[in-house]
């Protein structure tokens, strides 16, 4: 009994002295950045970024204008940024400058990739912008905690009868990542993406608000059961999480800015206005989201596309927080198990 406690103290101390390289197994099958795997090394704070938002969320030069500024406020933040991305069938996880431009330059042409595509793409040696579903997977596979992005996908509006539903939200059900965002697009059909969520088992908490935001606008009129008012709460809950076992990601809803919410009846129409046109053009799958979300921009004179811009900073501050608050927790949580082994 006393050799079992003595060896558990040692196991204990050595993971302080020594944590493990999280990238070791699956080096040669992605590429991680120095920065990265230094940080993640030392137990430093990082952040997860999508490259979705970089191709097909935003037209040049405002997708590396805003590419530059993000990764500028997770740094700024006390965080190191982790964009994530495949590039000539490498899945690399911290891009440099260079990558982003590329990437930009590239928009469209760059293969929209959720979990489903990654084979594909990989062993195809081709190009892809990594949506949430695929972000997280990597993020994952690299032991980065949290993910910072705009806003997820989920069910789409008449999704009981087409059943098009986001992989994000089943790889939140699976994958031990912590997601930030303003929500759900509000294109989509939110409460059935909450109730699907839910089926999923992942817990959707609201940040300083009791209602679930709905991308563009603060409030969806859907209540969650689970608030965070702070960051070190958030770092207490993804901690829960982890120790637990779950086997779930978090979603963290932070509601846009007052001063950058859009308004949500002019919102609303013009989204009803251009999911009309998608189903008369036959637009589905993944296509259908940047069409609609390119439309809305072009019938609110350019109004959600400022409010996307926006609400995607704001979430980059409170992602690099949480993520901050965690590796803090954690710190302390290991020096804690370092003391007892004394």
């Amino acid at each position: 009994m006393a050799s079992s406690a003595a060896a558990s103290r040692l196991a204990n101390l050595h993971r302080h002295l020594q944590p493990p390289d999280s990238n070791s197994k699956y080096e040669g099958l992605v590429k991680v950045s120095p920065e990265v795997t230094e940080a993640l090394e030392r137990g430093k704070a990082v952040v997860a970024l999508e490259s979705t938002i970089i191709c097909h969320g935003m037209p040049y030069p405002q997708n590396l204008e805003t590419a530059i500024e993000i990764e500028a406020i997770v740094r700024e933040n006390g965080a190191v940024p982790a964009t994530i991305a495949i590039l000539d069938g490498v899945p690399c996880i911290g891009l440099n400058q260079e990558h982003l431009e590329r990437l930009a330059i590239l928009g469209t042409s760059v293969q929209k990739t959720a979990r489903r595509d990654i084979a594909h793409v990989v062993a195809s040696k081709g190009n892809g912008a990594t949506t949430v579903s695929a972000s997280m997977f990597f993020a994952s596979m690299v032991g980065i905690p949290v993910f910072v992005t705009g806003g997820i996908g989920g069910v789409h509006r008449h999704g009981e009868h087409t059943m098009d539903i986001s992989s994000d939200l089943t790889e939140l059900g699976r994958t031990p990542v912590t997601v930030v965002s303003a929500g759900v697009k509000s294109i989509l059909d939110i409460p059935r993406t909450l109730e699907y969520l839910e089926t999923q088992g992942v817990c959707v908490a609201t940040y300083q608000t009791n209602e679930f935001p709905a991308f563009f606008t603060e409030r969806s009129g859907c209540k969650v059961p689970c608030r965070v008012d702070t960051p070190e709460d958030c770092a207490r809950l993804i901690d829960a999480n982890v120790k637990l076992n779950l086997r779930t990601g978090i979603l963290i809803a932070v509601p846009i800015p007052k001063e950058h919410a859009a308004s949500g009846s002019v919102i609303e129409s013009a989204i009803q206005t251009v999911i009309k046109e998608a189903r008369d053009k036959n637009i589905t799958g993944n296509a259908e989201t940047p069409f609609l979300l390119k439309r809305v921009n072009e019938l609110t004179g350019g109004a959600s596309l400022a409010s996307n811009i926006a609400l995607i900073k704001n979430n980059a501050v409170v992602g690099s927080k949480i993520s901050v608050a965690l590796a803090q927790h954690r710190e302390r949580s290991n020096r804690g198990d370092a003391d007892s082994a004394f």
